[in-house]
């Protein structure tokens, strides 16, 4: 199994960018996403390229500013996957901390990219509120 992490500062308010990761049907801030339906606590992606993407929401714990899920359903045959995001708040900025482990570890690659193309368009999003 490989850990993955991934750190960014961003110089807005931790509350902003919670509202924006903890709405969990919202799409616009990960890449090739076209679509998000939800079914309990589970979200449901159409991806462009890849297909339908199934997503277990583990926790969404708004005081901790915290998300935990873990794919149970892909295209690529993953054994274990599990993603935590977690928001760090300072003065006027926010760390965004997100890690993800990731079974086989031929994925990882391909993981890690995806976290920080997410983030870029993360920061895109904040540049426009």
């Amino acid at each position: 199994m490989k850990i993955i992490k991934e750190q960014r500062s961003f110089q807005v308010e931790a509350n902003v960018i919670w509202d924006i990761i903890s709405d969990i049907s919202r799409c616009d801030w990960v890449p090739g996403v076209e679509s998000i339906e939800l079914e309990g606590n589970k979200r449901i992606f159409k991806m462009s390229g890849m297909g339908r993407l199934v997503e277990e929401i583990i926790e969404c714990n708004d005081t901790e500013m915290k998300l935990s899920y873990s794919a149970i359903e892909t295209m690529a045959p993953i054994a274990h996957h599990l993603a935590t995001i977690i928001l760090h708040a300072g003065k006027g900025s926010t760390v965004f901390e997100w890690q993800t482990e990731i079974d086989p570890e031929e994925f990882s690659d391909a993981i890690r990219q995806g976290m920080i193309k997410s983030l870029d368009q993360l920061e895109e999003i904040l540049k426009k509120t």
